[in-house]
C-alpha cells in the first residue's frame, strides 16, 4: 500500500465506495479478533453495498465475494484506504 495515503475507518465510506483494508484500530482485541475470524485482513477489497434506513445502520459490505453486514462501532474498527 502506498504509504501516502490516509487511512479512515470503514464506516465513513460513501455507498458504492471501493478501499482496502489497511489495518485495525486499537482498543478492543476481541472486537478485531472476531473481525479477523469473519474474514477481514489487510489488502483485502471492501465496498459500502448498504445502509440501514433508521440511523444508518447497519451497515452492509461486500468483503471480497461475500455480503457481511456490520454495526456502525464495528465497522469503525476497520481501517480502510479508499480507492483512488
Amino acid at each position: 500500500m502506498d504509504s501516502g495515503s490516509i487511512s479512515v475507518g470503514m464506516h465513513t465510506l460513501g455507498m458504492g465506495m471501493v478501499a482496502r483494508v489497511a489495518g485495525f484500530r486499537l482498543g478492543d482485541e476481541s472486537l478485531v479478533a472476531k473481525l479477523r475470524e469473519i474474514g477481514f485482513a489487510e489488502g483485502d477489497e471492501v465496498e459500502l453495498l448498504a445502509r440501514g434506513w433508521l440511523g444508518g445502520a447497519p451497515l452492509s459490505f461486500r468483503l471480497n465475494r461475500t455480503v457481511i453486514a456490520l454495526r456502525k462501532a464495528e465497522a469503525a474498527m476497520v481501517l480502510v484506504e479508499p480507492s483512488a
